[in-house]
């Protein structure tokens, strides 16, 4: 079974996610897709409210990398988990780029997020220079391997890659299929390389970037990618509901 997320980003209020919902439910066929929403912190409690039984699961888009104390404006695992998330996105390249989140910071808090009972997103992927000096699978095993420093194989149960090239996310270009195969293998070695060769052949790997209507499909026929980090194109919850059938 395919898992779809979406990353609502800083979009709707606890209104505007209220209809979305109504509008979603009706056209969702639980068992079909393994989905779960990532909305803003403000609409966690009331998204698990209006998402009960309804086999929808729920995220947040960060965390902090500190479980409580004086850090102003931060969200702890502790609080994620007590609105009812049981998904938490960690590594968004809008994180690294704009927040200066390095892999240290990242490491924390995929550490605080297992250590609070939830699962983890862990978003990576190599900037337009990065790609056009060839050094794409040179940054993503960086980033893997700084991310998972200290974590034990069982706990990669809990972790769920997304590889989202930074070049796509949210510009309309996306990765060949090669490409995209070759990349997918490369994520799988490190893990394998890190833990085992089980360990590289159970994780869930997720593509994220510029995934629409138009091409999602050919993107979840790709046997080693087990499902798609869907942002803008899942704001529309008649657009996402149609993305969800596509791919289910």
């Amino acid at each position: 079974m395919k898992k779809i997320i979406a990353n609502f980003k800083m979009n709707k209020t606890n209104s505007e996610i209220k209809e979305y919902i109504m509008k979603l439910l009706p056209k969702f066929e639980q068992g079909k897709v393994d989905l779960v929403l990532c909305v803003p912190f403000t609409a966690l409690t009331i998204s698990k409210f209006l998402l009960a039984d309804s086999g929808i699961n729920l995220g947040a888009q960060n965390i902090c990398d500190e479980d409580d104390g004086k850090s102003t404006g931060e969200i702890s695992g502790t609080m994620i988990k007590n609105c009812g998330a049981d998904y938490v996105i960690v590594g968004h390249s809008e994180r690294r780029v704009k927040f200066k989140e390095n892999g240290r910071i990242i490491n924390k808090k995929i550490k605080l997020a297992l250590k609070n009972r939830l699962k983890v997103v862990l978003c990576i992927g190599e900037s337009l220079a990065e790609k056009n000096t060839l050094k794409t699978n040179e940054v993503l095993k960086a980033q893997l391997e700084e991310a998972l420093k200290g974590l034990y194989e069982n706990e990669l149960d809990n972790i769920i890659i997304a590889y989202e090239p930074v070049w796509a996310i949210g510009t309309g270009k996306t990765p060949l299929v090669k490409e995209l195969e070759n990349t997918i293998k490369v994520i799988r070695k490190v893990v394998t390389d890190d833990f085992s060769p089980k360990a590289g052949e159970k994780i869930e790997i997720l593509y994220g970037g510029s995934v629409d209507l138009k091409n999602c499909g050919t993107f979840c026929k790709i046997k080693n990618i087990n499902g798609m980090l869907i942002g803008g194109a899942s704001l529309d919850a008649d657009n996402f509901s149609q993305i969800i059938k596509n791919i289910k």
